[in-house]
């Protein structure tokens, strides 16, 4: 039996019920488009009628539109498709980390326009949001002119409060208690604004990408490793938050008290062991993880630099990746055995690497998950070219269309 939070529903109202078949009907348009009414209708298991009244609605609305007619006639004419209507109206995505901030631009079902674009990340918020306001007029003007922007989402390095829009902790950007949504609003006007921690974002991109195909995944973790590591768990459908959104921080749970310094000032956290940063200061047996001014050659050398170096047989290159790998794997081990997951995904630079990887994950999560069957959990890749922190960020603006309300 499912349970009713007392502190996070919404009042069932006498529209509550129409609103609710507004969505999945969105919902089902989008899965399956290019549909017609009556396969709507067999879809919803109801009535043409009930789907004539609604997809009226949703058609004066803007947000369905139809399309090309079926060779197939019904009752003497060919039927029109219905498909949700992407044309007009743009979201914006925004990958915040350490060293960059990545932005692209997408329809209002996620399918992206022009080109991603990226500028160094300011640390002071008050900089970081005027150049990324420069930087996303710019991105508009060339990909989207006179596009209407439907909202922007936001993904951060870190504990966010997003009903509120205070980064509370952000330690590779440096950011605590940070009012983040109060110049974001200052620079962008009316545009809707949507905060959140990049594991969870991440999670929620998955869940929307899986929600399309015949069996979804309800019980999934996601990894994202990067200039961080951000992780967001889904149980029985639903981002695990916590009372203040702070759940899920497993990068900063510790492999070894002794360990490497973390961003976060503690020693020996999982991040400190697996993000990009770590990997190349194994690699180049000194810190590599802080601005500090670094000679060119390090300064200038990436994760997928290493990759290349590993892949032409490069022996300090392939122990960094190999290190990297184990550390992965014994941290991943330690969420099966709390979470047990239907399904892990990984996502970030270091996929690009996973048939080099592979085995020595999968060797340390058998070592350490507390049953055969957790050892053997299916792990997804999702390759860094797909951007999932920036489809996690477009999640935030187009998936609350779709998504009925918890009601009571």
């Amino acid at each position: 039996m499912r349970k009713i939070n007392p502190h996070n529903f919404t009042l069932a109202k006498r529209g509550t019920s129409r609103e609710i078949n507004r969505q999945i009907a969105l919902t089902l348009i989008r899965t399956h488009q290019p549909v017609s009414r009556a396969d709507l209708a067999r879809l919803m298991e109801t009535n043409r009628a009930n789907i004539t009244f609604l997809v009226n609605e949703l058609l004066e609305e803007g947000l369905v539109r139809e399309g090309a007619q079926g060779n197939q006639k019904i009752r003497g004419r060919r039927p029109t498709f219905l498909y949700l209507n992407s044309q007009n109206s743009r979201a914006i995505a925004v990958d915040v980390r350490a060293s960059r901030t990545f932005i692209m631009i997408t329809d209002s079902i996620g399918k992206q326009i022009g080109e991603v674009v990226s500028f160094q990340t300011a640390l002071d918020p008050e900089k970081f949001v005027e150049l990324l306001g420069q930087q996303v007029r710019k991105a508009l003007n060339a990909f989207a002119p006179g596009s209407v922007v439907d909202g922007m989402g936001f993904v951060i390095p870190g504990m966010v409060d997003h009903r509120s829009g205070v980064v509370l902790h952000a330690p590779a950007l440096k950011w605590r208690d940070v009012n983040l949504l109060t110049p974001l609003r200052r620079e962008f006007g009316e545009v809707d604004i949507h905060l959140e921690n990049s594991g969870k974002a991440c999670a929620l991109s998955q869940i929307w990408a899986t929600q399309t195909g015949s069996s979804p995944l309800n019980d999934i973790v996601f990894v994202s490793v990067s200039d961080g590591v951000g992780v967001g768990v889904v149980i029985n459908g639903e981002i695990v938050r916590g009372k203040h959104n702070t759940a899920g921080e497993f990068g900063h749970v510790p492999l070894s008290i002794d360990g490497p310094r973390c961003s976060c000032g503690a020693n020996g956290c999982w991040e400190a062991y697996i993000s990009n940063p770590a990997t190349l200061s194994r690699y180049f047996g000194r810190s590599v993880t802080n601005r500090q001014p670094q000679p060119f050659d390090v300064a200038n050398f990436t994760i997928e630099d290493l990759i290349e170096k590993a892949r032409g047989n490069d022996s300090k290159a392939l122990t960094a990746l190999h290190s990297a790998a184990r550390y992965l794997g014994l941290g991943l081990a330690s969420i099966i055995n709390a979470v047990d997951p239907s399904r892990v995904y990984i996502g970030g630079e270091i996929t690009e690497a996973w048939d080099i990887i592979e085995p020595h994950v999968r060797e340390a999560i058998k070592e350490r998950t507390l049953t055969s069957q957790l050892g053997e959990v299916p792990i997804g890749i999702v390759p860094a070219m797909e951007y999932p922190r920036l489809r996690g960020a477009v999640a935030l603006v187009t998936a609350p269309a779709f998504a009925a309300p918890k009601v009571a």
